[in-house]
């Protein structure tokens, strides 16, 4: 095998993700409806709830949209990692998995292409759900959409390792939407993504703590600070580390001599 032959793997699982992508607009549609509804009808809500004008001045509600954000970023690569790992579990019962898995090129090397397809497509999305908030007047500074491009690659990975490694463990789909109840909300509202640290500790300790610790808050804090041109060295680590346990965790989940796929009689 030559880098020839990994180039055309990597090019065909991610051209063939992308190419879903674009036949499923309802994917793409629902992936953006999503953070919108959240960034004006909640934002509204905080308005409201703090007796602000509808008409400028409205300095306060432009700042919190602005804080929140980089949260509902986050929010959309964290749905596309989840919604990824679906169309692994998918392929697996469909038996096209199995294809792709038996294929002589190294296990680590197909699951880390299929990722980087799934981090191409949450980038994408991730690019014009900020296009669409520019336009309403939430605007970074024009060099932290270019800042924010590696800080939206490693969150990403992570994310979408994080969903590879969870499809590892479920055998048919209709498990999966209960585990992702599971996965997906917790992580979400456990986080920084609607509140900063310092007001979670004013409800809760234990849900402050909670929050410190979830590797989706780091990732919501390192595209903060990237999309205004700045960088969270500990969210960098730890964005980075989480990424690390859950790609080698998912690549030990579906080694057949290792991981769960042996309980499930291959990949296939």
């Amino acid at each position: 095998m030559n880098i020839l032959h990994y180039w055309r793997a990597l090019w065909g699982i991610v051209w063939r993700e992308l190419f879903r992508f674009v036949t499923q607009r309802e994917r793409f549609i629902s992936a953006l409806v999503r953070p919108l509804v959240w960034l004006f009808v909640f934002a509204a809500g905080f308005r409201s709830a703090l007796g602000l004008a509808i008409s400028p001045p409205y300095e306060t509600y432009i700042l919190y949209e602005v804080y929140i954000t980089p949260g509902l970023c986050g929010m959309i690569q964290l749905f596309n990692g989840m919604q990824s790992s679906l169309s692994m579990v998918y392929d697996r019962e469909m038996g096209s998995m199995r294809v792709l898995m038996v294929c002589p090129l190294p296990r680590w090397f197909l699951l880390l292409s299929k990722l980087l397809a799934g981090v191409g497509v949450s980038v994408l999305q991730v690019y014009v759900f900020l296009a669409v908030a520019w336009f309403y007047d939430i605007k970074a500074p024009w060099l932290g959409y270019a800042y924010v491009l590696p800080a939206l690659l490693l969150s990403g990975l992570m994310l979408g390792a994080l969903g590879l490694l969870l499809s590892s463990f479920i055998k048919q789909l209709e498990n999966f939407a209960g585990v992702m109840n599971f996965v997906i909300f917790p992580m979400f509202f456990m986080s920084t993504a609607l509140y900063p640290l310092w007001k979670l500790q004013e409800s809760s300790v234990f849900l402050h703590n909670l929050a410190q610790y979830n590797p989706f808050s780091q990732a919501v804090e390192l595209i903060r600070f990237a999309l205004y041109g700045q960088l969270n060295q500990h969210a960098l680590y730890y964005t980075l580390v989480a990424f690390i346990v859950f790609m080698v965790s998912a690549i030990i989940g579906y080694t057949p001599s290792k991981g769960m796929m042996v309980k499930k009689g291959g990949p296939g």
